[in-house]
């Protein structure tokens, strides 16, 4: 019997994974000899931040719980590897499966490596060349002790070929957030609640914001804001607010009657969100990806992607840091002049089938 464990601990995590559990299901139920554990790292411990995905996007309940959360990257980082070996001392499966590039992904590749258990990464060979970025040390050092790459784009492919990687080792499968996308788009629903109410589809943005670089230093953030809200002319600006921004943004006295500041969302209502926005302003990988297939105007507040397709084939342009920067973008969103989705190889919602059927060939399951 194959066994596999699967390793979740933030947000994103939940939406690449979910297709690929759907996926071992129904293998399981087809009558295959496969097995697999679920391990919620617990690094995102808000229920908004993790807990509503298992039921949005039918995912069983994790079978292991580590309570990794909080703390400083390193303290994250250790408390998860302890937590993780003990795990797989327990339970040791033939391959451990990671995803993206959270702290989770570092902690528990290590940790199943140095027991001698493959590891999988889905997402593996995306680099934005940055070091400044705590994900671009964890792609880097989970890639360095991979066994199986799945990967998003040829972009991805190049990168691990360059690095010395085997060709036998990378399998271009496409992306599992966009299986999720397009599983559960049928289900997005609008945001209970006031705000959410008035809004007209393709006449309000939406907007994220949570990286250091973005929202740590509180001149530059009123900096950022006051430009968004010049740029987006009174249309209203939902801004679900990431625990560390809201901190942030406390101390700023921003009062503008269009930008609304919500808590986090659910996976449903989000997307149901950007779907029907005029633009998407955001410093999120993984929110260009589905804003791109879903041909919704994106600007990406950041002066490096790990994602380049999305600019490249996607509707995605890399603005940068500067303020200043920002202008001529929205101009072109509010004037309906935007470039249009080319369509991105193999993220055609089938990617999970294709991980599968990849796992099953590489681990005997008689």
């Amino acid at each position: 019997m194959a066994t596999f464990t699967i390793v979740a601990g933030a947000r994103p995590n939940f939406m690449k994974i979910a297709p690929i559990i759907h996926q071992l299901i129904k293998k399981q139920q087809e009558g295959i000899s496969v097995k697999f554990r679920l391990v919620h790292t617990g690094q995102h411990y808000d229920k908004k931040m993790s807990g509503d995905f298992f039921e949005q996007l039918n995912i069983p309940e994790p079978d292991a719980n580590l309570g990794g959360g909080g703390g400083t990257q390193a303290e994250q980082t250790a408390s998860i590897m302890v937590a993780f070996e003990k795990e797989l001392l327990e339970n040791r499966p033939d391959l451990v499966l990671v995803v993206g590039d959270v702290t989770s992904t570092l902690s528990c590749s290590i940790a199943a490596k140095k027991l001698q258990i493959d590891v999988a990464h889905v997402e593996g060979g995306i680099r934005s060349g940055d070091l400044t970025m705590p994900e671009e040390i964890n792609r880097m050092v989970t890639d360095s002790i991979t066994d199986h790459f799945f990967t998003t784009s040829e972009i991805a492919n190049s990168n691990l070929r360059k690095s010395g990687f085997a060709e036998e080792k990378i399998h271009y499968v496409g992306n599992t957030m966009i299986d999720t996308l397009m599983a559960q788009m049928p289900r997005f629903q609008k945001p209970a609640g006031e705000i959410f109410e008035n809004l007209e589809s393709g006449q309000y943005f939406v907007m994220t914001m949570h990286r250091p670089a973005n929202v740590d230093q509180e001149h530059k953030l009123k900096a950022m804001i006051d430009a968004i809200l010049e740029g987006t002319k009174g249309l209203p600006i939902i801004f679900p607010v990431h625990p560390r921004t809201a901190k942030n943004l406390q101390s700023l006295g921003i009062d503008a009657p269009n930008l609304h500041m919500t808590d986090p969302l659910g996976y449903l209502e989000f997307n149901y969100l950007v779907k029907n926005a005029k633009g998407v302003i955001t410093d999120s990988g993984g929110i260009t990806e589905e804003a791109s297939v879903m041909n919704v105007p994106c600007v990406t507040l950041r002066d490096n992607t790990e994602r380049a397709e999305t600019i490249h084939l996607g509707t995605n342009e890399l603005v940068g840091t500067d303020p200043v920067k920002l202008k001529p973008y929205l101009e072109k969103i509010m004037q309906g002049d935007w470039k249009q989705y080319q369509g991105i190889p193999l993220w055609d919602g089938k990617t999970a089938e294709r991980i599968v059927d990849i796992l099953l060939a590489s681990y005997p399951h008689n």
